[in-house]
Protein backbone atom coordinates (compact mmCIF):
# COMPACT_ATOMS: atom_id res chain seq x y z
CA UNK A 1 0.00 0.00 0.00
CA UNK A 2 1.60 3.60 -1.26
CA UNK A 3 2.03 5.91 2.01
CA UNK A 4 0.76 8.92 2.31
CA UNK A 5 3.44 11.78 1.46
CA UNK A 6 4.41 13.67 4.58
CA UNK A 7 3.11 17.50 4.48
CA UNK A 8 5.67 19.76 3.46
CA UNK A 9 5.91 23.45 4.88
CA UNK A 10 5.15 26.15 2.28
CA UNK A 11 6.71 29.48 2.30
CA UNK A 12 5.83 32.57 1.10
CA UNK A 13 7.78 36.17 0.90
CA UNK A 14 5.63 39.58 1.28
CA UNK A 15 7.29 41.75 -0.90
CA UNK A 16 4.96 45.48 -0.30
CA UNK A 17 7.06 48.18 1.30
CA UNK A 18 10.18 48.42 2.73
CA UNK A 19 9.14 46.36 5.73
CA UNK A 20 6.72 45.76 8.21
CA UNK A 21 7.17 48.98 10.71
CA UNK A 22 5.98 51.69 8.92
CA UNK A 23 8.76 53.67 9.52
CA UNK A 24 11.29 51.13 8.08
CA UNK A 25 12.43 53.39 5.10
CA UNK A 26 14.58 55.48 7.58
CA UNK A 27 16.43 52.63 7.89
CA UNK A 28 20.39 52.79 7.05
CA UNK A 29 20.16 49.48 4.58
CA UNK A 30 16.93 49.87 3.34
CA UNK A 31 16.17 52.11 0.00
CA UNK A 32 13.80 54.55 1.07
CA UNK A 33 11.78 54.60 -2.01
CA UNK A 34 11.41 50.82 -0.81
CA UNK A 35 7.66 50.01 -2.27
CA UNK A 36 8.50 51.57 -5.85
CA UNK A 37 12.28 50.42 -6.20
CA UNK A 38 12.00 47.87 -8.93
CA UNK A 39 15.73 46.92 -7.80
CA UNK A 40 14.53 45.79 -4.34
CA UNK A 41 11.76 43.71 -5.35
CA UNK A 42 13.92 42.05 -7.54
CA UNK A 43 16.48 41.10 -5.26
CA UNK A 44 13.85 40.24 -2.59
CA UNK A 45 12.18 37.66 -5.48
CA UNK A 46 15.65 36.48 -6.09
CA UNK A 47 16.08 35.91 -2.26
CA UNK A 48 12.90 33.95 -2.13
CA UNK A 49 13.83 32.19 -5.22
CA UNK A 50 17.28 31.14 -4.14
CA UNK A 51 15.82 30.04 -0.99
CA UNK A 52 13.24 27.76 -2.41
CA UNK A 53 10.02 29.66 -1.55
CA UNK A 54 6.76 28.51 -2.80
CA UNK A 55 5.54 32.45 -3.82
CA UNK A 56 6.24 36.09 -3.59
CA UNK A 57 3.11 38.23 -2.46
CA UNK A 58 1.90 41.73 -3.04
CA UNK A 59 -0.76 43.74 -1.45
CA UNK A 60 -2.30 46.36 -2.41
CA UNK A 61 -5.46 49.21 -1.64
CA UNK A 62 -6.44 51.89 -4.18
CA UNK A 63 -7.04 55.02 -1.45
CA UNK A 64 -4.62 57.25 0.35
CA UNK A 65 -5.21 60.53 1.99
CA UNK A 66 -2.85 62.81 3.55
CA UNK A 67 -2.71 61.03 6.63
CA UNK A 68 -1.74 57.59 4.98
CA UNK A 69 1.35 56.17 6.46
CA UNK A 70 4.33 56.36 3.76
CA UNK A 71 4.67 53.13 1.85
CA UNK A 72 0.99 53.17 1.00
CA UNK A 73 1.29 56.94 -0.60
CA UNK A 74 3.12 55.56 -3.98
CA UNK A 75 4.01 51.97 -4.25
CA UNK A 76 4.01 49.66 -7.93
CA UNK A 77 0.18 48.32 -8.79
CA UNK A 78 0.51 44.60 -8.27
CA UNK A 79 0.13 43.12 -12.09
CA UNK A 80 2.58 45.94 -13.34
CA UNK A 81 5.24 44.08 -10.69
CA UNK A 82 4.33 40.87 -10.84
CA UNK A 83 4.79 40.91 -14.49
CA UNK A 84 8.33 42.56 -14.02
CA UNK A 85 9.49 39.76 -11.44
CA UNK A 86 7.97 37.22 -14.28
CA UNK A 87 11.00 37.97 -16.43
CA UNK A 88 13.95 38.11 -13.46
CA UNK A 89 12.62 34.62 -11.69
CA UNK A 90 11.74 31.44 -13.60
CA UNK A 91 10.06 28.96 -10.47
CA UNK A 92 9.03 31.16 -7.75
CA UNK A 93 5.17 31.92 -7.74
CA UNK A 94 3.53 35.29 -8.18
CA UNK A 95 0.69 36.17 -6.02
CA UNK A 96 -1.37 39.97 -6.15
CA UNK A 97 -3.86 41.64 -5.08
CA UNK A 98 -6.97 42.29 -7.00
CA UNK A 99 -9.87 43.52 -5.64
CA UNK A 100 -13.42 41.95 -5.96
CA UNK A 101 -15.76 45.44 -5.62
CA UNK A 102 -14.04 47.49 -8.14
CA UNK A 103 -12.05 45.72 -11.04
CA UNK A 104 -14.35 44.35 -13.83
CA UNK A 105 -14.68 40.67 -13.92
CA UNK A 106 -13.69 40.32 -17.44
CA UNK A 107 -10.14 42.58 -17.23
CA UNK A 108 -9.05 41.30 -14.11
CA UNK A 109 -9.82 37.47 -15.61
CA UNK A 110 -7.70 38.36 -19.02
CA UNK A 111 -4.75 39.94 -16.45
CA UNK A 112 -4.26 36.98 -13.94
CA UNK A 113 -4.55 34.86 -17.20
CA UNK A 114 -1.64 36.65 -18.83
CA UNK A 115 0.11 36.94 -16.27
CA UNK A 116 -0.36 33.31 -15.09
CA UNK A 117 0.79 32.38 -18.87
CA UNK A 118 3.77 34.61 -19.38
CA UNK A 119 5.11 33.12 -15.98
CA UNK A 120 4.53 29.62 -17.05
CA UNK A 121 2.17 28.84 -14.42
CA UNK A 122 2.95 30.77 -11.55
CA UNK A 123 0.80 32.87 -10.94
CA UNK A 124 -1.57 33.67 -8.19
CA UNK A 125 -4.77 36.24 -7.47
CA UNK A 126 -5.63 37.37 -3.32
CA UNK A 127 -9.11 38.36 -3.97
CA UNK A 128 -10.29 41.15 -1.73
CA UNK A 129 -13.40 42.58 -1.25
CA UNK A 130 -11.91 46.38 -0.21
CA UNK A 131 -12.09 47.54 3.36
CA UNK A 132 -11.33 50.88 2.85
CA UNK A 133 -14.71 53.64 2.22
CA UNK A 134 -13.13 56.23 0.10
CA UNK A 135 -11.85 53.35 -2.50
CA UNK A 136 -14.94 53.55 -3.55
CA UNK A 137 -15.18 57.24 -4.69
CA UNK A 138 -11.89 56.33 -6.69
CA UNK A 139 -14.28 54.24 -8.84
CA UNK A 140 -17.35 55.98 -9.16
CA UNK A 141 -19.53 55.17 -6.82
CA UNK A 142 -20.28 57.10 -2.62
CA UNK A 143 -19.50 54.33 -0.80
CA UNK A 144 -18.80 50.82 0.05
CA UNK A 145 -21.49 48.19 -0.23
CA UNK A 146 -22.07 46.61 3.73
CA UNK A 147 -19.47 44.04 4.69
CA UNK A 148 -22.49 40.92 3.66
CA UNK A 149 -22.88 42.27 0.50
CA UNK A 150 -19.36 42.78 -0.61
CA UNK A 151 -18.98 39.00 0.12
CA UNK A 152 -21.94 37.95 -2.18
CA UNK A 153 -20.30 40.25 -4.64
CA UNK A 154 -17.00 38.28 -4.19
CA UNK A 155 -18.24 34.87 -4.30
CA UNK A 156 -19.92 35.79 -7.49
CA UNK A 157 -16.80 36.78 -9.12
CA UNK A 158 -14.42 34.32 -8.36
CA UNK A 159 -17.12 31.70 -9.62
CA UNK A 160 -17.16 34.20 -12.75
CA UNK A 161 -13.59 34.34 -13.22
CA UNK A 162 -13.41 30.39 -13.06
CA UNK A 163 -15.62 30.18 -15.93
CA UNK A 164 -13.91 32.21 -17.81
CA UNK A 165 -11.12 30.48 -17.01
CA UNK A 166 -12.37 27.82 -18.36
CA UNK A 167 -13.33 29.12 -22.12
CA UNK A 168 -10.73 26.94 -23.55
CA UNK A 169 -9.86 23.54 -22.94
CA UNK A 170 -6.25 22.65 -22.10
CA UNK A 171 -5.29 20.80 -25.53
CA UNK A 172 -8.08 23.11 -27.57
CA UNK A 173 -4.50 24.90 -29.36
CA UNK A 174 -3.37 22.66 -31.62
CA UNK A 175 -1.60 24.92 -34.16
CA UNK A 176 -0.91 21.91 -36.37
CA UNK A 177 1.49 23.82 -39.06
CA UNK A 178 1.13 21.07 -41.84
CA UNK A 179 -2.76 20.69 -41.57
CA UNK A 180 -2.98 24.21 -41.28
CA UNK A 181 -5.10 23.83 -38.06
CA UNK A 182 -4.53 26.67 -35.24
CA UNK A 183 -7.29 25.79 -33.05
CA UNK A 184 -9.69 23.29 -32.20
CA UNK A 185 -13.48 25.46 -32.00
CA UNK A 186 -15.34 22.78 -30.19
CA UNK A 187 -12.88 23.36 -27.72
CA UNK A 188 -13.96 26.80 -27.12
CA UNK A 189 -17.13 27.55 -24.38
CA UNK A 190 -18.70 30.90 -23.95
CA UNK A 191 -19.75 31.37 -20.48
CA UNK A 192 -22.99 33.66 -21.07
CA UNK A 193 -22.82 34.68 -17.11
CA UNK A 194 -25.74 36.39 -16.46
CA UNK A 195 -25.99 36.71 -12.34
CA UNK A 196 -27.14 39.17 -9.47
CA UNK A 197 -24.01 41.19 -9.69
CA UNK A 198 -22.70 40.78 -13.15
CA UNK A 199 -23.21 40.05 -16.80
CA UNK A 200 -20.63 38.90 -18.83
CA UNK A 201 -20.60 36.69 -21.84
CA UNK A 202 -17.19 35.37 -22.97
CA UNK A 203 -15.73 33.74 -24.24
CA UNK A 204 -11.83 35.14 -22.61
CA UNK A 205 -8.62 35.59 -25.20
CA UNK A 206 -6.36 33.38 -23.29
CA UNK A 207 -5.71 30.20 -23.12
CA UNK A 208 -4.90 28.29 -19.91
CA UNK A 209 -1.24 28.07 -18.57
CA UNK A 210 0.19 25.06 -17.63
CA UNK A 211 -1.09 24.93 -14.01
CA UNK A 212 -4.75 25.49 -15.49
CA UNK A 213 -5.67 28.43 -13.92
CA UNK A 214 -4.22 31.11 -11.50
CA UNK A 215 -4.22 30.46 -7.90
CA UNK A 216 -6.91 32.02 -5.81
CA UNK A 217 -6.25 33.16 -2.10
CA UNK A 218 -8.34 34.52 0.01
CA UNK A 219 -8.01 36.87 3.45
CA UNK A 220 -11.02 37.35 5.21
CA UNK A 221 -11.19 36.08 8.90
CA UNK A 222 -15.32 36.80 9.35
CA UNK A 223 -17.47 34.22 8.97
CA UNK A 224 -18.06 35.43 5.65
CA UNK A 225 -14.64 35.21 4.57
CA UNK A 226 -14.07 32.13 5.99
CA UNK A 227 -17.12 30.42 4.29
CA UNK A 228 -15.87 32.03 0.75
CA UNK A 229 -12.21 30.85 1.07
CA UNK A 230 -13.80 27.60 1.83
CA UNK A 231 -15.84 27.13 -1.28
CA UNK A 232 -13.67 28.79 -3.71
CA UNK A 233 -10.17 29.52 -2.49
CA UNK A 234 -7.22 27.74 -2.94
CA UNK A 235 -5.31 29.38 0.24
CA UNK A 236 -6.04 31.50 3.12
CA UNK A 237 -4.26 34.23 4.29
CA UNK A 238 -4.83 34.07 8.12
CA UNK A 239 -4.57 36.68 10.90
CA UNK A 240 -2.92 35.34 13.20
CA UNK A 241 0.03 32.65 14.42
CA UNK A 242 -1.29 32.94 18.36
CA UNK A 243 -1.02 28.94 18.87
CA UNK A 244 -4.33 28.34 19.91
CA UNK A 245 -6.30 30.84 18.05
CA UNK A 246 -4.34 30.19 14.78
CA UNK A 247 -5.36 25.80 15.74
CA UNK A 248 -9.32 26.76 16.11
CA UNK A 249 -9.14 29.13 12.55
CA UNK A 250 -7.46 26.27 11.20
CA UNK A 251 -9.79 23.49 12.00
CA UNK A 252 -12.59 25.83 11.41
CA UNK A 253 -11.72 26.32 7.63
CA UNK A 254 -10.47 23.20 6.91
CA UNK A 255 -14.17 21.79 8.13
CA UNK A 256 -16.01 24.10 6.43
CA UNK A 257 -13.82 23.25 3.53
CA UNK A 258 -15.09 19.57 3.73
CA UNK A 259 -18.73 20.31 4.21
CA UNK A 260 -18.19 21.42 0.20
CA UNK A 261 -16.97 18.29 -0.23
CA UNK A 262 -12.64 19.55 -0.33
CA UNK A 263 -10.18 17.76 0.85
CA UNK A 264 -7.91 18.96 3.86
CA UNK A 265 -5.27 19.36 1.61
CA UNK A 266 -6.73 21.43 -0.89
CA UNK A 267 -6.83 24.59 0.98
CA UNK A 268 -3.43 25.74 2.54
CA UNK A 269 -3.56 28.21 5.57
CA UNK A 270 -0.61 31.02 5.86
CA UNK A 271 -0.30 33.50 8.66
CA UNK A 272 2.05 36.33 8.42
CA UNK A 273 5.12 36.57 10.51
CA UNK A 274 7.72 38.84 10.63
CA UNK A 275 10.80 37.28 12.04
CA UNK A 276 13.48 39.28 13.40
CA UNK A 277 16.92 37.08 14.00
CA UNK A 278 19.71 37.86 16.43
CA UNK A 279 22.99 35.53 17.56
CA UNK A 280 20.91 36.21 20.63
CA UNK A 281 17.79 36.91 21.69
CA UNK A 282 19.39 40.13 23.71
CA UNK A 283 20.46 41.43 20.27
CA UNK A 284 17.16 39.99 18.27
CA UNK A 285 15.22 42.76 20.93
CA UNK A 286 17.58 45.18 20.07
CA UNK A 287 16.96 44.93 16.49
CA UNK A 288 13.49 45.19 17.09
CA UNK A 289 13.74 48.16 19.76
CA UNK A 290 16.27 50.45 16.93
CA UNK A 291 13.35 49.61 14.33
CA UNK A 292 10.47 51.02 16.61
CA UNK A 293 12.75 53.53 17.62
CA UNK A 294 11.79 55.04 13.60
CA UNK A 295 8.01 55.21 14.87
CA UNK A 296 6.79 58.42 16.40
CA UNK A 297 2.97 58.22 17.91
CA UNK A 298 1.45 60.58 15.39
CA UNK A 299 2.50 58.06 12.20
CA UNK A 300 1.25 54.95 14.99
CA UNK A 301 -2.30 56.82 15.13
CA UNK A 302 -2.26 57.56 11.83
CA UNK A 303 -1.56 53.83 10.93
CA UNK A 304 -3.96 52.09 13.68
CA UNK A 305 -6.88 54.67 11.99
CA UNK A 306 -6.44 53.50 8.78
CA UNK A 307 -8.06 49.70 9.93
CA UNK A 308 -11.26 51.75 11.81
CA UNK A 309 -12.11 54.04 8.44
CA UNK A 310 -9.71 56.68 9.29
CA UNK A 311 -11.37 57.42 12.41
CA UNK A 312 -10.42 60.06 13.89
CA UNK A 313 -8.18 58.93 17.07
CA UNK A 314 -6.66 62.05 18.48
CA UNK A 315 -9.77 62.82 19.56
CA UNK A 316 -9.31 60.71 22.77
CA UNK A 317 -6.41 60.72 25.57
CA UNK A 318 -2.86 58.73 24.79
CA UNK A 319 -2.40 57.16 28.06
CA UNK A 320 -5.91 56.24 28.82
CA UNK A 321 -7.45 52.80 27.98
CA UNK A 322 -8.69 52.77 24.70
CA UNK A 323 -12.66 53.54 25.03
CA UNK A 324 -15.10 51.34 23.85
CA UNK A 325 -15.06 51.48 20.20
CA UNK A 326 -18.49 49.62 19.20
CA UNK A 327 -19.55 48.22 16.10
CA UNK A 328 -16.29 50.76 14.61
CA UNK A 329 -14.60 49.03 11.89
CA UNK A 330 -17.09 46.32 10.99
CA UNK A 331 -17.68 47.96 7.41
CA UNK A 332 -13.73 48.23 6.91
CA UNK A 333 -11.15 46.20 8.12
CA UNK A 334 -13.18 43.95 9.93
CA UNK A 335 -11.59 41.07 11.31
CA UNK A 336 -8.47 43.23 11.65
CA UNK A 337 -10.51 45.70 13.77
CA UNK A 338 -12.03 43.48 16.33
CA UNK A 339 -8.57 41.63 16.81
CA UNK A 340 -7.29 45.25 18.14
CA UNK A 341 -10.41 45.87 19.56
CA UNK A 342 -9.86 42.61 21.67
CA UNK A 343 -6.56 43.31 22.48
CA UNK A 344 -7.05 46.58 23.80
CA UNK A 345 -9.56 45.17 25.95
CA UNK A 346 -7.54 41.94 27.14
CA UNK A 347 -4.65 43.63 27.98
CA UNK A 348 -5.33 47.11 29.20
CA UNK A 349 -3.97 49.33 26.46
CA UNK A 350 -3.74 52.62 26.07
CA UNK A 351 -4.37 54.04 22.86
CA UNK A 352 -0.72 54.86 22.80
CA UNK A 353 0.57 51.13 23.51
CA UNK A 354 -2.10 50.03 21.34
CA UNK A 355 -1.23 52.54 18.25
CA UNK A 356 2.50 51.23 19.32
CA UNK A 357 1.70 47.44 18.87
CA UNK A 358 -0.25 47.96 16.16
CA UNK A 359 2.58 50.49 14.16
CA UNK A 360 5.48 48.26 15.13
CA UNK A 361 4.48 44.50 15.19
CA UNK A 362 6.25 42.34 17.06
CA UNK A 363 5.09 38.81 17.32
CA UNK A 364 6.59 35.76 18.39
CA UNK A 365 9.18 35.27 16.07
CA UNK A 366 12.22 37.36 17.88
CA UNK A 367 15.06 35.50 19.10
CA UNK A 368 17.27 32.94 17.47
CA UNK A 369 17.07 31.21 14.06
CA UNK A 370 16.77 28.00 16.26
CA UNK A 371 13.75 29.26 18.31
CA UNK A 372 12.27 30.53 15.65
CA UNK A 373 12.66 27.58 13.07
CA UNK A 374 11.12 25.68 16.54
CA UNK A 375 8.24 27.57 16.98
CA UNK A 376 7.32 27.76 12.98
CA UNK A 377 7.84 23.68 13.60
CA UNK A 378 5.59 23.22 16.51
CA UNK A 379 2.29 25.18 14.56
CA UNK A 380 3.62 23.01 11.47
CA UNK A 381 3.05 20.13 13.40
CA UNK A 382 0.19 20.71 15.24
CA UNK A 383 -1.67 21.47 12.43
CA UNK A 384 -2.40 25.41 12.89
CA UNK A 385 -0.72 26.35 9.63
CA UNK A 386 0.21 25.35 6.47
CA UNK A 387 2.62 27.31 6.17
CA UNK A 388 3.91 31.14 6.59
CA UNK A 389 3.92 34.65 4.79
CA UNK A 390 7.34 35.75 5.51
CA UNK A 391 7.52 39.80 6.30
CA UNK A 392 11.12 41.61 6.73
CA UNK A 393 11.13 43.63 9.90
CA UNK A 394 13.22 45.95 7.01
CA UNK A 395 13.86 44.92 3.92
CA UNK A 396 16.08 43.49 2.18
CA UNK A 397 17.79 42.43 5.37
CA UNK A 398 14.71 40.82 6.96
CA UNK A 399 14.21 38.22 4.27
CA UNK A 400 17.64 37.58 3.80
CA UNK A 401 18.16 36.94 7.29
CA UNK A 402 15.48 34.99 7.19
CA UNK A 403 16.52 32.71 4.27
CA UNK A 404 19.93 32.49 5.07
CA UNK A 405 19.47 31.36 8.56
CA UNK A 406 16.19 29.73 9.23
CA UNK A 407 15.18 27.71 6.15
CA UNK A 408 18.46 25.81 6.53
CA UNK A 409 17.28 24.47 9.45
CA UNK A 410 13.74 23.89 8.23
CA UNK A 411 15.57 22.14 5.51
CA UNK A 412 17.99 19.98 7.92
CA UNK A 413 14.65 19.24 9.62
CA UNK A 414 12.92 17.87 6.61
CA UNK A 415 10.15 20.45 6.81
CA UNK A 416 11.14 22.60 3.80
CA UNK A 417 12.20 21.46 -0.03
CA UNK A 418 15.93 21.50 -0.85
CA UNK A 419 15.08 21.95 -4.58
CA UNK A 420 11.83 22.67 -6.49
CA UNK A 421 10.18 19.29 -7.71
CA UNK A 422 8.04 21.38 -10.16
CA UNK A 423 7.60 24.43 -12.29
CA UNK A 424 4.39 25.86 -11.47
CA UNK A 425 2.86 27.35 -8.25
CA UNK A 426 0.08 24.34 -8.03
CA UNK A 427 2.84 22.01 -7.96
CA UNK A 428 4.61 23.73 -5.36
CA UNK A 429 1.62 24.06 -3.12
CA UNK A 430 0.43 20.45 -4.22
CA UNK A 431 -3.00 21.43 -5.01
CA UNK A 432 -4.77 19.50 -7.58
CA UNK A 433 -4.82 20.51 -11.38
CA UNK A 434 -8.52 22.06 -11.78
CA UNK A 435 -10.64 20.30 -14.43
CA UNK A 436 -12.13 22.11 -16.98
CA UNK A 437 -15.93 22.11 -16.49
CA UNK A 438 -16.42 21.59 -20.29
CA UNK A 439 -13.57 18.99 -19.99
CA UNK A 440 -15.45 17.43 -17.26
CA UNK A 441 -18.89 17.36 -18.84
CA UNK A 442 -17.65 15.68 -22.14
CA UNK A 443 -15.60 13.02 -20.15
CA UNK A 444 -19.11 12.54 -18.02
CA UNK A 445 -21.28 12.22 -21.50
CA UNK A 446 -19.20 9.89 -22.68
CA UNK A 447 -19.23 7.67 -19.35
CA UNK A 448 -22.67 7.86 -19.70
CA UNK A 449 -22.71 6.85 -23.34
CA UNK A 450 -21.01 3.25 -22.11
CA UNK A 451 -22.67 2.48 -19.12
CA UNK A 452 -24.84 0.53 -20.06
CA UNK A 453 -22.38 -2.12 -22.03
CA UNK A 454 -20.40 -2.09 -18.77
CA UNK A 455 -23.07 -2.79 -16.24
CA UNK A 456 -23.99 -6.09 -18.82
CA UNK A 457 -23.60 -9.50 -16.91
CA UNK A 458 -21.86 -10.55 -19.98
CA UNK A 459 -19.70 -7.66 -20.63
CA UNK A 460 -21.56 -6.78 -24.18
Amino acid sequence: MTQPKPRKLHLAAFLTGAGSNVAAWRHKDTPSDGPVNLKLNIELAQIAEQAKFDFAFIADSAYITKSSTPYFLSRFEPLTILSALAAVTSKLGLVGTFTTSFSEPFTTARQLASLDKLSGGRAGWNAVTSALEDVAKNYGQEKLHEHAVRYKIAAEYIELLKGLWDSWEDDAFVRDKEKGIYVDFDKLHTLDHKGEFFSVKGPLNMEPSPQGRPIVFQAGASDAGKELAAKEADAIFSNSSDPEIARAFYKDVKQRAAAYGRKPEEILIFPAITPIIGATEEEAQRKYEQTSAYVDIDLAIKYLSRFFSFHDFTQYPLDEPLPDLGDLGKDSFKSTAEGFKRMAKEENLTLRQLALRAATPKGNFIGTAVQIADKMQHLFETEAVDGFIVYGYVQPEGLRDFAEQVVPILQERGLFRTEYEGETLREHLELPYPVNRYTKERVNQHEQQIDPVLSHPSGG
